[in-house]
């Protein structure tokens, strides 16, 4: 039973992503299947409504984050911060090497902060603005910069999801890390290459002067717009908490559109709550966007996703699959079980979190070294969440960004990884 509600879940959402529909309908539809698969087993609805709750309620967390992202994206915008970044930026950066550059510093904040939300927040934005402005498919620029923004949450020490994966297969993290930046070091040389190729091919024209002129008529063009953004790269570094990195860079950049750029405190109020659409066309193209409510559908996915995952833990659905996965392995191998388990955890259970520990649980049988173990989840769940568009790990950086789910096809390092890693992995671990 639980098999077809799987097969069913995933038809679903393969007619929403035909469609064009949200995939919000598709999860609907998934909490409906697994609630019914727990009454079959026997459950209460009340019984089932504590596992829900139990689970969604924890991840609230990542709704108060998401939504401070959705402030920081609106505020940052009047602030002038990503207006100064945008001229100060055409100067600098070398117009056929931009998706290049995207990409490296991208994943070299990425790998200081541990984030990829922090990083596709902030950075990403200013990176995805200057695109728009200089021509740049957006499609193209998103996926490189979600390849960079996944090469710290990967295989940073701050990282959390890092962490996590220490944490549930008993390593030491700092072997760990080392390890992956030995694996890391084929498949980023690759993308490297291809990325300096795509750069000429998509390079950043000129901007438009209508829109420099703009952006200087309406801004004040100071030192202090960048502020914000320096709170939040640097605050990490004092291990302060991402609540308040973001909160604090927030007020920052709120204080300076008021103080420095003339909004009152009711139009910074309605950008952080509905984000920034200014008037004048040519601004409205590169800095439309942002604000608590630009992130809606991220709030839901993460509730829904919350929801039935608590029921398929609460009932122990997935217990019966452990002993199969490891059948899986057997026959075709270790790590490309791992990949298997991974891409079906990712795709129902929407989470990066969820489907690292669910690969450990159901796979761990299968392994002698925890460190292997470690590393194929580091490889496989950590990466494939990130190119299922429905998964958190996806959509909420998409969603930043303002970008669609075909970026995910130019977040090479997020196929490569694994890629690379299926043909070289005897070179690390022979057994």
């Amino acid at each position: 039973m639980l098999t077809v509600c799987f097969l069913l879940f995933f038809a679903m959402v393969a007619v929403c992503l035909a469609a064009g529909w949200s995939v919000i309908w598709a999860l609907l539809g998934g909490l409906v299947l697994f609630w019914l698969l727990g009454r079959r087993e026997g459950f209460s609805h009340r019984q089932l409504w504590d596992m829900a709750w139990a689970k969604c309620k924890k991840s609230l967390i990542v709704v108060k984050i998401i939504a401070l992202i959705g402030v920081i994206t609106g505020v940052w915008r009047c602030g002038g911060t990503i207006a100064c970044c945008i001229v100060w930026g055409v100067g600098l950066v070398t117009p056929k090497l931009f998706l290049l550059l995207a990409f490296l510093l991208c994943a070299a904040f990425s790998y200081v902060l541990g984030t990829s939300y922090g990083v596709s927040s902030t950075l990403g934005v200013i990176l995805m603005a200057l695109a728009r402005s200089g021509g740049v498919d957006p499609t193209v620029a998103a996926g490189v910069i979600l390849s960079g923004v996944y090469f710290g949450d990967r295989c940073s020490p701050a990282s959390s999801a890092a962490s996590l994966v220490a944490a549930v297969t008993d390593t030491e993290l700092y072997r760990n890390v080392r390890q992956m930046l030995r694996t890391a070091a084929l498949p980023t040389l690759l993308v490297t290459g291809i990325y300096l190729l795509l750069s000429f091919r998509h390079p950043l024209a000129a901007v438009d002067g209508s829109v420099l002129g703009a952006l200087e008529g309406r801004f004040a063009m100071s030192w202090w717009t960048l502020v914000p953004a320096a709170v939040m790269f640097l605050l990490p570094l004092f291990k302060a908490p991402i609540q308040w990195t973001i909160t604090a860079s927030a007020a920052a950049a709120a204080v300076i559109a008021v103080c420095l750029q003339g909004f009152s405190v009711s139009e910074v109020l309605a950008a952080a709550w509905n984000g920034y659409h200014p008037d004048e066309e040519a601004l409205a193209a590169v800095l439309s966007g942002g604000g608590i409510t630009s992130m809606a559908a991220s709030y839901v996915i993460v509730a829904l996703t919350g929801l039935y995952s608590g029921i398929l833990e609460g009932t122990g659905a997935l217990k019966p699959l452990s002993g199969k996965a490891e059948e899986l392995a057997r026959r075709i191998g270790r790590f490309p079980a791992m990949i298997v388990v991974s891409t079906l955890c990712a795709g129902v259970l929407c989470n990066q979190a969820v489907t690292s520990m669910m690969g450990a649980q159901l796979l761990e049988g299968a392994y002698d070294d925890r460190e292997e173990l470690a590393m194929d989840i580091e490889n496989s769940g950590i990466l494939i969440a990130g190119l299922i568009p429905w998964s958190i790990a996806c959509s909420i950086p998409l969603a930043m960004l303002g970008a669609g789910n075909g970026a995910v096809l130019y977040a090479l390092l997020l196929w490569l990884i694994p890629g690379c890693y299926l043909f070289t992995r005897k070179k690390f671990y022979p057994g």
